[in-house]
């Protein structure tokens, strides 16, 4: 059987029995599907006879809220799937009119084959089946002309299809704040508008619970509030979130994909409180564990604002049975940044002037970061690293390539408001060199271009003793290396990142500067985020050293699968 990359899954089995079978239908699905799965919840349905099947409503009970959840939760296993639970034909308890569906609903992805796991009487593809299961998608879905169709029962295992319901009901992964325990095939109530909030990085499954329960409650409108600037700062790797119009494309499109009746109004959230803490229409409010003391301090801000409270659902968060020692026990974006560490973000540099048995990396970060350790690290592991502060050294030295063009550029000052650049040994003073130029752009400039192209041309010196030494990896520990233009001469730029907090706390603690002094050496370099806008891989230091030894391995390891392979001497 081939491999689709889009997929619409009809699942027909009454969900009590359904809930069992959840982990091999998913697993079914996922060998035949490699992309996105579309899932349409139709319990009850045949799809024997001669008569076409129609979509017929699902009430929205709190056990259907439960089957979603475990679905998205299950999905999990299955890192490769999208999963999109379809809601057009859930319906809560309301005197609202059900949406009017058009004939055909359009789908961000058309499917390329359709999935079932109803059961013919012989357990065979029954052909006739196959047929009714393709005339229904396509009679309420966009699909692709040459639609497949598959029943996926005869993949179940032996005795799967004999489970019976579950003795005990599955955990009740939601609730409203009514502290009364909620019976699962009670029916859900609707609401005109209500909200939900988030950052929705890399849109996952947890977030798709989130805006699945929300999209069932709101009958009318949903407002999404999109976290964006000043409440994106506490964020773990904030670097290397998703731009804010990147988060608000892929959610858009989810939240039409599952229910395009209502209509959505996505909005950046630049405040603990939002619209949910304003908007009079608001009805409800959707949380999750983590943030459900923050939806109560919204109802305490309407409250003093004259509004009525809304009513909190709260979620319960997704457990990641995958985490790592350093990582949250919960689905998190936080979880998915971490493991973008080491990875490879974007293609490297053809670079065919570099000597061609030499693959060159440019290690940068900010002050502090902890670049120059990832440098010895990744020493240890077989590269050749050339540290641009000893060439700078090298190159300030008296008879150095610099020395003469500094001094003549900078000069020897008698007035005390300008103690001269040298030392009595004639060595230059680095420190009242760079007290000269701090501050004065000019003056800077003028000492950039003099050290900049000496410096680059000393690295590639050590480039040519790299290969004489038969290295094939040749790291470059520089901390202006994007200031400076030497990207043109790696493959790639690999960036240490961590927070301002943390790089000020180093400083002080490694060069005895003041706080101020250190924020405001660092006020004069690229940003983390400006570095890792033009990086191809990145690193951070900010946890024990053995994370960080594990994540230059990593790193390592997948940049000797991508190197270039030279072919061998005669």
């Amino acid at each position: 059987m081939a491999v689709f990359r889009s997929g619409l899954l009809v699942l027909t089995t009454p969900l009590a029995s359904l809930a069992p079978r959840l982990a091999s239908i998913l697993t079914s699905a996922a060998r035949l599907v490699n992309h996105t799965l579309y899932v349409h919840l139709q319990p009850g349905m045949s799809l024997e006879g001669p008569a076409q099947p129609q979509s017929s409503p699902v009430q929205a009970t709190f056990e259907v809220l439960d089957l979603i959840t475990h679905f998205y939760a299950g999905a999990n296993v299955h890192t490769h799937l999208d999963v999109r639970i379809l809601l057009t034909n859930i319906r809560t308890k309301s005197a609202f009119p059900p949406p009017v569906p058009s004939s055909v609903q359009n789908l961000a992805h058309p499917p390329e084959v359709v999935l079932t796991d109803f059961q013919t009487l012989d357990g065979s593809q029954y052909n006739p089946v196959k047929q009714q299961l393709e005339r229904y998608a396509t009679s309420c879905y966009s699909c692709c002309p040459q639609l497949a169709s598959v029943l996926l029962y005869p993949d179940y295992g032996p005795g799967e299809l004999s489970v019976e319901p579950l003795a005990v009901p599955l955990p009740c992964t939601i609730r409203p704040s009514s502290p009364v325990p909620i019976s699962p095939k009670k029916p859900v109530r609707g609401y005109h508008r209500g909200a939900v909030g988030g950052t929705f990085d890399r849109l996952h499954n947890a977030h798709k619970v989130l805006l699945s329960v929300a999209c069932i409650l709101a009958q009318e409108q949903l407002v999404v509030g999109v976290a964006d600037k000043d409440l994106l700062k506490s964020k773990l790797l904030p670097e290397l979130l998703q731009p804010y119009a990147e988060r608000v494309e892929h959610l858009s499109e989810f939240l039409v994909d599952i229910k395009p009746s209502l209509t959505f109004d996505i909005i950046p959230l630049l405040d603990p409180y939002g619209p949910a803490g304003s908007d009079p229409s608001l009805e409800f409010l959707v949380v999750s564990e983590e943030t459900y003391r923050g939806g109560m301090a919204v109802n305490r801000f309407r409250l003093e604002n004259d509004l009525e409270e809304l009513v909190l659902y709260q979620i319960q968060q997704l457990k990641d049975l995958s985490h790592k020692e350093n990582e949250e026990d919960k689905v998190s974006s936080s979880n998915f940044r971490q493991r973008m560490l080491g990875n490879l973000l974007r293609p490297p540099y053809e670079r065919p002037e570099l000597p061609l048995c030499l693959y060159v990396i440019g290690l940068t970060g900010i002050s502090g970061s902890g670049k120059s350790s990832i440098a010895q690290r990744l020493k240890g592991l077989g590269a050749f690293v050339i540290d641009s502060d000893q060439l700078g050294h090298r190159a300030y030295a008296p008879g150095g390539p610099a020395y003469q063009p500094v001094v003549e550029a900078f000069g020897t000052v008698l007035y005390l408001c300008h103690p001269d650049i040298l030392h009595k040994d004639g060595i230059i003073n680095r420190k009242i060199l760079g007290s000269r130029v701090f501050g004065n752009k000019k003056q800077l400039k003028m000492l950039t271009d003099i050290m900049w192209p000496v410096i680059a041309k000393l690295a590639r010196e050590e480039m040519d003793q790299a290969v004489a030494e038969g290295k094939h990896v040749c790291v470059i520990d520089a901390a202006m290396l994007l200031e400076a233009g030497w990207q043109n001469m790696v493959h790639e730029v690999w960036t240490v990142v961590i927070p301002v907090t943390e790089a000020v706390r180093r400083i002080v603690e490694r060069d005895g500067l003041s706080e101020a002094a250190a924020q405001s050496r660092l006020q004069s370099q690229m940003s983390g985020q400006q570095l890792v806008d033009q990086s191809h891989v990145v690193l951070s230091t900010l946890w024990e050293p053995h994370v960080t030894q594990r994540q230059v391995e990593k790193a390592w390891d997948l940049l000797q699968k991508r190197i270039p392979k030279t072919p061998s001497g005669p």
